[in-house]
């Protein structure tokens, strides 16, 4: 995990400042985004997705723990992530006009992208040890897409 230092500590920077901007964000336009009923937990989603990159960043930067058990501390982070995603998802898509549908199921198949590779990460670290963090960065990039889309809807679109 040592050669991985440098690259976990830019991500845990990246995903701390973004999740504090999107917070200010929300804070800012949190009047509208109550109004229309889809968006707190559109709100929600972003913040989660980054929270899980600092969380799962952090995890890997704990000195001298093995790659197993960051495995399993991430499997169990990734399997809660995802299950509330999909939780939130499931609970805006049916909200959703039908007019915006497909674009909510392109939205929805954004977070899959997003929560899956962790669950990969996780079971690949368990099993074959360290090859398995090349999981984490498309888990961290598609969260990172995925939280920079929603903020970008949050605070942007909505005043449109």
């Amino acid at each position: 995990m040592e050669i991985w230092k440098d690259f976990f500590v830019a991500i845990t920077g990246a995903s701390a400042a973004l999740t504090g901007l999107i917070f200010v964000g929300i804070s800012i336009s949190l009047q509208r985004i109550l109004e229309i009923k889809t968006l707190p937990g559109r709100a929600g989603l972003a913040l989660g997705l980054l929270m899980m990159v600092l969380i799962v960043s952090t995890l890997c930067l704990v000195p001298q723990v093995s790659i197993s058990i960051i495995g399993i501390e991430i499997l169990c982070c990734g399997i809660a992530m995802w299950s509330i995603a999909l939780r939130i998802d499931t609970s805006i898509l049916s909200q959703t006009k039908p007019e915006y549908k497909r674009l909510y199921i392109q939205n929805l198949i954004y977070t899959q992208l997003a929560t899956l590779p962790y669950i990969v990460a996780g079971i690949w670290m368990i099993v074959a040890g360290a090859p398995g963090i090349y999981w984490l960065i498309p888990a961290f990039l598609f969260s990172f897409m995925k939280s920079v889309l929603d903020a970008w809807v949050l605070l942007i679109e909505i005043h449109r």
